[in-house]
């Protein structure tokens, strides 16, 4: 790993944004403490909160794994991060400018059998209310191992835990890639299963019958580049384009 004083508080020489490239390494360390940006935002942060829950009784304060300096490159996306309030990341996602911070989000993109890649929309309780992505959460305490973030491992989480479906099924392709924007950088790998997308969609529609967190209101399968189709997360249209033209 890079030592700490090459990791980065900025984002020079990084990627350009929007742009899909290729990651040979990831390693990004979570270490004990408080995030710096948490402990000199604190009550700023706490009032938005305030805001926030008066607005959505149901959002929930846990710990997620907060990057504090980031280095991004093809060669490897390698960092130190805090596990952090979700208010205080929260209040950094509401700046214009987002100093002090970066987020790191892994993004398994599942496809089917028959070339589609399968999509959620997340429920109007949720903190990114209609928006839809591939199923994906924020990296916690659950995907820490011997002090690192495990991507894989929070991957096959929070696909399981949001879809039912489990990544084990499915064949990962080789290689991890990246994209990046306003200090955001989604990970993401490709996941292919057996199944068409018809058999996916009722499969994840059974599963949100019983699925106690209703996370989830609906379930799609995406089968253009088109960024206006739906109201996408700020990850999945270069994803898309990425994906559709190598597979044309």
């Amino acid at each position: 790993m890079n030592s700490a004083d090459e990791l980065q508080s900025d984002m020079a020489g990084w990627p350009p944004e929007n742009m899909v490239f290729p990651v040979a390494r990831i390693n990004l360390s979570v270490i004990s403490g408080d995030h710096p940006f948490h402990v000199s935002e604190i009550e700023a942060a706490r009032a938005n909160w305030q805001k926030e829950i008066a607005a959505n009784p149901a959002l929930y304060d846990g710990r997620m794994i907060f990057q504090h300096r980031l280095s991004v490159s093809e060669q490897a996306v390698e960092g130190e991060g805090y596990l952090t309030p979700f208010s205080t990341f929260l209040w950094w996602r509401k700046q214009a400018a987002r100093s002090g911070g970066f987020h790191v989000f892994a993004f398994p993109v599942a496809v089917s059998s028959d070339g589609a890649i399968i999509a959620i929309r997340m429920a109007q309780h949720t903190a990114n209310p209609g928006q839809v992505y591939c199923a994906a959460g924020s990296m916690d305490e659950n995907d820490i191992v011997d002090g690192r973030c495990d991507i894989d491992g929070n991957m096959r989480r929070e696909v399981l835990e949001e879809t039912g479906l489990d990544l084990n099924d499915a064949v990962a392709e080789p290689g991890y890639y990246a994209t990046q924007t306003n200090r955001s950088v989604t990970l993401f790998r490709v996941y292919r299963f057996p199944w068409t997308a018809d058999d996916i969609l009722a499969r994840i529609e059974a599963h949100m019958l019983v699925d106690e967190e209703k996370e989830i209101d609906g379930v799609i399968a995406i089968r253009s580049a088109d960024p206006t189709a739906h109201k996408y997360s700020s990850a999945m249209p270069p994803i898309l384009k990425w994906f559709f033209e190598r597979n044309k």
